[in-house]
């Protein structure tokens, strides 16, 4: 009841203060709302590289990903920052593109003016999780708050999709039609076909972590458990697996940065911490066996055709708790396990399947190839775009 009162006169405030900002003179300028920054990193950078118009970034509470110089300003998106959220509304309010990569509330009681676009460049490539209008947890929510959920989604002009298969997916948690989608593939994908960045990333890498001398790189990014957050335990039996694959492996791990003092620091030449790498699919790039859970990392990792396994240690409390897509396990192009010993087991006996992984990577990528930024920042600008383009990449 509390939450719902503080969530109402919050966006009572917002509603206040960008109708008022309504009055200033519209911009033509694309203003995004960063929760994870990636895929707004790649497009912005596209934007800029065509045209020169205007990108304004405004960081939540979640984002850590730093946009540079790429971008022309950059704002924090909070209400503990009062005078930068100030003037992250008035942005929305004078913009004529807004960019999104997750839930914002706030658009439930923003009303654009007519010729504003709305994109969501939602930061999933696939979905193993159910969310949205699909999310398990609604079933404990207010009429109120599924009608609030529902005005969000409504605000999505377009939303950028990678495949068929995901556009099926935003039907369902958003309710979303058709003609609401752009099919221009993931912009963060791009660096997956960038090979001049992938042996940039090992130059990078080798230098960080000399001792690594030659051995492939597992690496182990697993879901962000919120609920977990304050007594989070890695479930790894990091002595097994130095014991069996030190010799030919190193172990790095991407955790959330709240959590990174879970990771064992008893092994330094075989248990690497790389959660300050803020760009995951950088890190895709020199990764020779992923080792993930109910994250939609596999979606893109699946584009470079490398192993993969998942491991779901706690995947009945997770299906209850979150709601994990229907046949989880068959639908993974990997085998899953369920302890250490398990993942050992797969690696040495390489029991992999690649063939899997093509197929996978086929049905959720149809539309990721290597520029995707571009093709949305034409989209966005219209700078040296036909029209037969356009219309290509929303049929």
């Amino acid at each position: 009841m509390l939450r719902e009162l503080a969530i109402h006169l919050y966006l009572f405030a917002f509603q206040i203060i960008f109708h008022t900002f309504k009055l200033f003179p519209q911009k033509k300028k694309t203003v995004a709302v960063a929760s994870f920054g990636d895929n707004i990193m790649y497009t912005a950078k596209a934007i800029k590289d065509i045209s020169d118009e205007e990108v304004i970034v405004l960081k939540d509470e979640k984002c850590r990903y730093d946009f540079g110089q790429v971008v022309d300003d950059t704002l924090s998106f909070t209400i503990q920052q009062p005078t930068q959220f100030i003037k992250s509304i008035y942005h929305l309010a004078t913009a004529t593109t807004i960019l999104v990569d997750n839930y914002q509330g706030f658009l439930a009681v923003t009303k654009f003016r007519p010729n504003v676009t709305c994109i969501q460049l939602w930061h999933a490539a696939g979905a193993i999780k159910r969310f949205g209008l699909e999310d398990p947890s609604n079933d404990a929510r207010t009429e109120k708050a599924m009608k609030r959920f529902q005005k969000v989604y409504n605000h999505f002009d377009y939303t950028v999709v990678g495949s068929e298969k995901m556009a099926t997916t935003f039907h369902k948690s958003f309710g979303l039609e058709d003609d609401r989608f752009i099919r221009t593939g993931i912009p963060r994908s791009d660096i997956l076909f960038d090979e001049q960045k992938k042996q940039q990333m090992y130059t990078e890498i080798n230098q960080q972590f000399p001792s690594i001398n030659g051995r492939k790189i597992i690496l182990y990014a697993p879901t962000f458990r919120n609920d977990h957050l304050t007594d989070y335990e890695l479930e790894l039996e990091i002595n097994q697996m130095y014991e069996k694959l030190s010799d030919e492996y190193v172990l790095f791990i991407k955790l959330h940065p709240a959590v990174t003092n879970a990771i064992d620091e008893g092994y330094y030449d075989f248990v690497y911490d790389v959660s300050d790498f803020t760009e995951v699919n950088s890190l895709l790039l020199i990764t020779d066996v992923l080792i993930t859970d109910y994250s939609s990392i596999p979606f893109e990792f699946a584009l470079l055709e490398r192993p993969m396994i998942f491991y779901a240690y706690d995947m009945e409390e997770y299906k209850i708790k979150s709601g994990l897509i229907e046949d989880y396990e068959n639908q993974m192009p990997g085998p899953v396990a369920f302890s250490t010993m398990e993942l050992v087991q797969v690696i040495q006996d390489h029991a992999f399947n690649l063939d899997e992984v093509k197929l996978f990577a086929k049905q959720w990528n149809e539309y990721s190839n290597g520029n995707a930024s571009l093709k949305l920042a034409r989209f966005i600008t219209g700078v040296e775009e036909k029209e037969t383009e356009r219309k290509e990449i929303l049929v």
